[in-house]
């Protein structure tokens, strides 16, 4: 195995391109391993992996899970309901009590930012970030970039636009610091209230106009609308939202003829993709969610080595 530098996977904020390359490169072997007709490798036999979700969740959760049996760890899950947590237990005597069990990786999701970097604190086990609150989701970031890197061959100079509730979006964040880093142009698109100045700290460019942001464009992700995250009035509607910053069959001749669609999910029909886009020959949603497995693959096996190197 070759470990990644960093013990933990918490983000994608500092990674240099080569080790997001290394972590896609790595993607792309176990996908290979996926898409045989015995989906089973003996790579982590003898790991245990801990999935802690305590939020909602079917395509990470799941590809998570995928990922670990395929390459033949043993696996448990814990959700927010089926733990301590509901008894008063914190997070950090949650993580202690693991610790005490000697997993090899914690994957974990939490609605707090910081959750994962506080659980990687008091573990002795590698961590991965699952989407943490607000912070990051940094597989979905890969998975993104490893979705547009097939496509393209490289993302060198490529633009791609990130359209919607970019305020509570983890997935953007990652995108943002992910693709950047392997040389892509991105663009913030959404309504003023969804669409902090700061986040242009990021070294993005943000935008409130839908046609100027997807103009030209080589590739556009469009973002949930997460009604569960907001306590305020972002939005009037979401029909007036579906009406400026929806992509139906009208916008999409906004578009380069080969520009892509993506989505990290769940899609609201309806409101961020018409059926007709979600469903056309220019998406991509598929295709990530197939490279969402590979690279969970990749993740824990690397993440796996380097805390076999550490405890070895």
């Amino acid at each position: 195995m070759t470990a990644l530098a960093e013990r933990h996977l918490l983000g994608l904020e500092g990674l240099s391109r080569e080790a997001i390359e290394h972590l896609l490169d790595t993607a792309l072997t176990m996908r290979e391993v996926l898409r045989r007709s015995v989906k089973k490798v003996p790579t982590l036999r003898g790991k245990a992996v801990v999935n802690l979700f305590f939020e909602s969740s079917t395509r990470t959760r799941m590809s998570f899970e995928v990922a670990a049996k395929v390459l033949s760890a043993d696996t448990y899950s814990i959700s927010q309901t089926g733990s301590s947590v509901t008894k008063g237990e914190t997070l950090v005597d949650t993580a202690k009590n693991l610790d005490a069990m000697h997993p090899d990786v914690i994957v974990i999701r939490h609605a707090s930012s910081g959750a994962a970097a506080l659980v990687s604190r008091h573990t002795r086990a590698a961590v991965v970030n699952a989407g943490d609150g607000q912070h990051e989701h940094p597989t979905q970031g890969l998975l993104d970039a490893l979705t547009l890197r097939e496509r393209w061959g490289a993302l060198d100079g490529k633009r791609v636009t990130i359209v919607g509730d970019v305020l509570h979006s983890r997935v953007a964040r990652s995108d943002a610091f992910g693709l950047t880093a392997l040389g892509a142009r991105v663009t913030f698109c959404g309504p003023p209230t969804l669409l902090p100045p700061e986040l242009a700290s990021l070294g993005v460019t943000l935008a409130t106009s839908l046609r100027r942001a997807v103009e030209g464009a080589d590739a556009v992700m469009m973002l949930r609308v997460q009604n569960e995250r907001m306590d305020g009035q972002f939005l009037p509607s979401s029909r007036e939202y579906s009406r400026t910053f929806g992509l139906g069959l009208e916008q999409l001749e906004w578009l380069k003829p080969d520009a892509l669609i993506l989505h990290p999910g769940p899609v609201n029909r309806g409101v961020e993709l018409s059926p007709e886009v979600a469903d056309g020959p220019r998406s991509v949603i598929l295709p990530q969610v197939e490279n969402g497995v590979a690279v969970r693959m990749a993740v824990l096996y690397l993440v796996a080595a380097g805390h076999a190197e550490e405890h070895g």
